[in-house]
């Protein structure tokens, strides 16, 4: 008899849990995210997906791609979600590819991503650089020169970031053409060449943004200082941006806030994804803290992940929250 009460509880577990499986609403169906090959974005793009699968959805590791052939992939439905919409910065790519009629974006994932230009503190004290038109001048411009053809040379930003667009834009508007070289490359070696340089002691001159690991290594105010610029002036889609802050002070770049963007009939199809999308948000200083993590030597598949867990055992309560909320959408 003994037996049976034990089988008859196990069996009733079994059916509910069953039941409790079957109505998740991503269950049989499978999510393609993507990113770019910036391998610090895994981070928060893994956290998207965790909470997917928490949905009954089957998540396939994020695909790296170039940015504009990732909004081309969820525009087509090749590709699911990004976690990593820069908004405005990605303007002009998210527009190209078909805007907010293949779009689903609610919510904001990530606030307070800053961008710009830094010199170390040293030069800027002693030459008293402020402003990025000062490299218009051939001799402050010449202490920036790293391979001596007497221009100063920025490490800026690999192509097809949507960055390289506004700096190459920078350049011309604020009369740097003749005394400034913009560096475009695989953007990690070139900081690494930066970093080493700054150890020397010489000169350096950077674009950078957060959250990124780079301030954590160099950090403003300290070791560097942001410079500003003359007046507000962006290209595309961002031209009437006004990049001034309510201080005063001007860094040429507006305050940027990252998005999950997810394909639009997928996501109307998917509304316990969709409701998920628009709730989810990560402080940027955890941002930053993990990527520092990963610059220090924690950057394996099986580290991010670790993080991820970290992260969400610390927060366990808002994720669990999301999800609840998540799932009362689809019913």
């Amino acid at each position: 008899m003994r037996h049976h009460l034990i089988f008859a509880t196990a069996f009733a577990a079994f059916v509910s849990a069953s039941s409790v499986a079957a109505e998740l609403p991503g269950k049989g169906i499978t999510v393609q995210p993507v990113q770019s090959t910036i391998s610090e974005e895994t981070f928060q793009t893994l956290l998207v997906s965790r909470a997917l699968e928490k949905l009954g959805y089957t998540v396939n590791a994020p695909s790296e791609v170039d940015y504009n052939v990732g909004y081309t992939s969820i525009a087509s439905g090749d590709a699911t979600f990004t976690a990593v919409n820069w908004q405005p910065l990605h303007d002009d790519m998210y527009a190209a590819a078909g805007g907010d009629k293949k779009f689903y974006r609610e919510g904001v994932f990530v606030t307070g991503a800053a961008q710009g230009y830094l010199i170390d503190k040293k030069t800027a004290e002693k030459y008293h650089i402020a402003s990025i038109d000062r490299l218009k001048d051939p001799q402050i411009a010449r202490l920036f020169d790293t391979n001596g053809d007497g221009k100063a040379d920025l490490t800026g930003c690999t192509p097809g970031w949507g960055c390289e667009a506004v700096i190459n834009h920078q350049i011309g508007a604020y009369g740097l053409s003749n005394t400034v070289v913009h560096n475009q490359g695989n953007y990690a070696a070139m900081m690494a060449d930066t970093i080493t340089r700054y150890k020397e002691g010489k000169p350096v001159l950077y674009y950078t943004w957060t959250p990124y690991w780079v301030s954590d290594v160099l950090k403003p105010g300290k070791d560097v200082v942001w410079l500003q610029v003359p007046f507000s002036s962006m290209p595309g889609e961002q031209k009437d941006i006004d990049t001034k802050l309510p201080n005063g002070a001007n860094y040429g770049f507006p305050v940027n806030t990252m998005h999950i963007v997810a394909n639009k009939a997928w996501a109307e199809k998917n509304p316990a994804a969709a409701k998920l999308f628009s709730l989810m948000k990560l402080p940027i200083a955890d941002i930053n803290a993990q990527n520092a993590m990963m610059h220090e030597g924690h950057a394996s598949q099986a580290d991010i992940q670790g993080h991820v867990d970290g992260w969400i055992g610390a927060h366990q309560q808002l994720f669990d929250g999301w999800i609840q909320q998540a799932l009362a959408a689809q019913k």
